[in-house]
């Protein structure tokens, strides 16, 4: 075949079939007239040149897996010398992402520093979540929860801020609360633009710190269990349990797959797509006993929940 059409079957253009032949990946035969000509064997070369670019490796590293295939082998990764490389590239990946983290890490530390401080450099307090603005709106109970009491929790892996799973349908005999909560905010990282204008919004690091306070009491009224759950990543969620001293775990449920189970309520926010409305869920064994919904105020609802345990014996 001609130069035109081994790039059109290859899925690449003339010039990058070109630069293969200069780094020496194949050699065409030249007919009398000059005209280069191809094979199937090259179009194999060329095509799983392509595919190992694709996964990051670079034609000037494709001599070994092109070289498995001048060999006999169907694959081009089945060789020795072409393993090596794969292995290679991926401790390279490594490399870079610990650089990347440590980056990170250094750039976040800054952020944060560099947040509590004012533009003439004396140190400004940071904004405390923990404290609740006095004219926040109050949400209304639209029946979204009314049909959760009674219903079974579904076969559902989350993962936790301890780096576990938790399967909800093997929380185990006894009482379990869940609260969940949209997201948490961070030292010297805004919050979404209108967040307290939302109803129900602000109030997941205060409400988590009123679950922290409670938590021995809420042991003692039967609670077995207590967790925290949202949407946000089980990293985040360490962060905030190291943070405030949570004595229980955070359940991170990025897909909302507890959502769409139980057609439970969220809503958006500027930068965030989707996020859990707060509710509560009493759990007794696997079912559902009761839902707080809606919850308000989120700094003093541990204790509400301590009241109606309490009121239950």
């Amino acid at each position: 075949m001609r130069i035109g059409e081994l790039a059109r079957r290859a899925g690449v253009s003339v010039k990058a079939v070109r630069y293969y032949e200069r780094l020496g990946l194949i050699t065409p035969r030249r007919q009398q007239n000059g005209y280069r000509e191809y094979d199937n064997g090259q179009l194999q070369a060329v095509s799983a040149i392509r595919e190992l670019m694709e996964n990051g490796i670079s034609p000037g590293k494709a001599g070994p897996f092109i070289e498995c295939l001048d060999a006999g082998h169907q694959h081009s990764d089945e060789c020795p010398a072409s393993l090596a490389t794969l292995r290679n590239s991926i401790a390279e990946l490594d490399r870079s992402i610990a650089s990347l983290s440590a980056r990170r890490d250094l750039l976040t530390r800054r952020l944060e520093a560099g947040a509590a401080r004012s533009i003439t450099g004396k140190s400004l307090p940071m904004t405390d979540f923990t404290m609740l603005p006095d004219d926040l709106p109050v949400p209304e109970d639209d029946g979204s929860a009314d049909h959760l009491p009674g219903t079974a929790l579904p076969d559902l892996a989350l993962a936790t801020s301890d780096g576990r799973w938790l399967n909800l349908a093997e929380l185990g005999r006894g009482k379990t609360v869940i609260y969940l909560y949209p997201l948490t905010g961070r030292p010297g990282i805004d919050l979404p633009k209108g967040w307290d204008a939302i109803p129900g919004a602000r109030g997941c690091s205060a409400e988590a710190c009123d679950f922290r306070d409670h938590h021995q009491e809420l042991r003692e009224a039967g609670a077995d269990r207590v967790f925290g759950l949202s949407s946000q990543d089980p990293g985040y969620q360490a962060e905030l349990v190291e943070r405030l001293q949570l004595p229980f775990v955070m359940l991170s449920d990025k897909e909302f797959g507890l959502a769409g189970a139980l057609r439970l309520p969220t809503f958006g926010s500027p930068g965030h797509e989707r996020l859990y409305s707060r509710l509560t869920l009493i759990i007794d064994d696997d079912t559902i006993e009761h839902a707080f919904y809606p919850v308000f105020p989120p700094n003093r609802h541990a204790q509400q929940v301590l009241d109606w345990l309490r009121a239950r014996g």
